[in-house]
């Protein structure tokens, strides 16, 4: 089998490079606290986008920091009430999509909730004003001001002010609710799944933003288009790495990953240099609910032959 990275019986047994803070837990009660305090102010608008027996919606709301954030919403028009719902999420830098890509799941009686990422490829805002560098991305946004202000905190907490939004619609269940996504949209459905435990299926593919510290020592790009420059530009002799890889735990989707309850399949390409396999069995490993992997030795970040069949058979069960 070919190899960019450990053996495979190495890598089940991995458990990360990247430090864990020590007030990890902490962190992250104390910004879902704060989520709970923000007045959603969702707005419903009909969107341009029409097809027979589907309403669509653009839906807003305000997220953590003021940000008004965007996503597509679908509901089937003669499905059972209440029925399942399935979120998905994108890559870095895209957007929600195409309202005909969600068609499938409104087929089957889902809805479907597809957000943008707050300052990235769609209608989202980045309303956050943070101390230091912004350059080249978003994982290191606010890596030199509290660990509070990092936008990915943010981002995760849209996340989850989503999914209460959803489970509060009269048409949908509250108990079914499946989370999906792809590369950085992988990860973002693990922290979703993490940080609402009633999440019931999640479904992440060569997920994005876990265990920077084996990113950047196995040198093969992906996150280090940021953490090199980052280094490079603010402490080119590395005085501060302890430091700034440790803030960087908190963002570390490996670190949430003990908290999902709902189960889990996970899609992998064991020649994936942007999300190196290793980065991804950090966290998977680390999954103590139902789990179920699905490996592709020959392939790397790009389309997994049938991984959308199975995803959408998985999400069937909800």
């Amino acid at each position: 089998m070919p190899a960019i990275d450990m053996t495979l019986t190495e890598l089940r047994l991995y458990l990360g490079r990247n430090p864990k803070p020590d007030d990890f837990d902490m962190f992250w009660e104390q910004a879902l606290e704060e989520l709970h305090t923000v007045d959603s102010q969702l707005e419903m608008v009909e969107s341009s986008f029409s097809v027979p027996d589907v309403a669509c919606y653009d839906i807003y709301f305000t997220g953590v920091r003021n940000a008004r954030i965007h996503a597509q919403y679908l509901r089937p028009k003669r499905a059972r009430s209440p029925h399942p719902a399935v979120l998905q999420f994108h890559g870095y830098k895209g957007s929600a999509g195409d309202w005909s890509e969600k068609l499938v799941y409104t087929s089957l009686g889902y809805s479907v909730i597809a957000m943008d990422c707050r300052g990235q490829g769609g209608r989202s805002e980045d309303s956050g004003r943070v101390r230091g560098t912004t350059y080249r991305g978003h994982i290191i946004r606010g890596l030199e001001d509290a660990p509070d202000n990092l936008l990915y905190r943010q981002i995760y907490l849209d996340t989850v002010q989503l999914a209460h939004l959803v489970m509060a619609f009269p048409e949908v269940d509250s108990h079914r609710i499946g989370v999906m996504g792809w590369s950085q949209g992988g990860a973002l459905a693990v922290v979703c799944a993490a940080l609402e435990p009633r999440i019931r299926r999640c479904a992440a593919v060569y997920p994005f933003l876990s265990d920077y510290r084996r990113a950047w020592e196995m040198d093969l790009g992906g996150c280090l288009e940021e953490i090199v420059p980052f280094f490079r530009n603010h402490d080119p002799q590395h005085i501060r790495e302890a430091e700034i890889f440790t803030r960087l735990g908190y963002i570390d989707i490996q670190h949430l990953a003990p908290r999902i309850r709902g189960r889990v399949m996970w899609g992998m390409g064991l020649m994936d240099t942007v999300c190196p396999p290793s980065t991804q069995f950090a966290a998977y490993n680390k999954i103590t609910a139902e789990k179920r992997l699905e490996l592709f030795p020959d392939f790397g970040h790009e389309s997994l032959p049938g991984m959308s069949d199975k995803i959408l058979q998985f999400m069937c069960g909800l």
